[in-house]
C-alpha cells in the first residue's frame, strides 16, 4: 500500500552536511521524495511536533536542539514507506542500530541521532500537516517504478 511519511533531517545531520548521503539511502531503496524543504525550526513549530513529550525531564533540551540549526523536512513516498523508512532508520538509540542503517552508521548518541521518522500514518499525517502544506506535495510519477515493484510491470 502506498503511504507518505514525515521525514527529518535534524540539526546534526544537516550541520555535519549528511543531507545528500542520507537521501540517497531513500532514493536507492526506491522511495519517492514528494516534498523537501531547509528550515529553521520555530519554537512554536518544535513544542508541537515534540507535544508527545511534553512534561518529560528531555523535553527543554529536546526543543533547544532542534532549533539549534536547521533541518530538512521531507514527505517521502512508497509502497508500505513508514516502515520501510523505520527499518533504513534504525533503532532511536544509535549505539543499538545495526551498521547499515542512518543511525547506525552516522550518529553516536540518542540526544544526537541524526533523523526523525514517522512512526505510524496518524503521526505522519500530523507530521506532514505540521511541515508542508498540501500545495507543497508533489504528485508525480518515476520513470523506474516498474523495477522497483513487481505490481506494475
Amino acid at each position: 500500500m502506498t503511504e507518505k511519511s514525515f521525514v527529518m533531517l535534524k540539526p546534526d545531520a544537516v550541520s555535519r552536511r549528511l543531507i545528500g548521503k542520507i537521501i540517497s539511502r531513500f532514493e536507492e531503496k526506491g522511495l519517492k521524495i514528494v516534498a523537501i524543504k531547509l528550515l529553521q525550526i520555530t519554537e512554536d513549530l518544535a513544542k508541537n511536533h515534540y507535544g508527545e513529550h511534553e512534561g518529560k525531564p528531555f523535553f527543554n533540551d529536546l526543543v533547544g536542539y532542534i532549533i539549534s540549526a536547521p533541518s530538512l523536512a521531507m514527505v517521502i513516498e512508497g509502497d508500505d514507506a513508514i516502515s520501510v523508512i523505520r527499518k533504513i532508520v534504525g533503532a532511536t538509540n544509535p549505539k543499538e542500530a545495526y551498521l547499515g542503517t542512518i543511525r547506525g552508521d552516522y550518529a553516536m548518541d540518542t540526544g544526537r541521532n541524526i533523523i526523525h521518522a514517522s512512526d505510524a500514518p496518524k503521526s505522519a499525517e500530523r507530521e506532514i500537516d505540521l511541515f508542508f502544506n498540501q500545495d507543497e506535495i508533489c504528485n508525480y510519477e518515476v520513470p523506474d517504478n516498474s523495477w522497483i515493484y513487481e505490481s506494475t510491470l
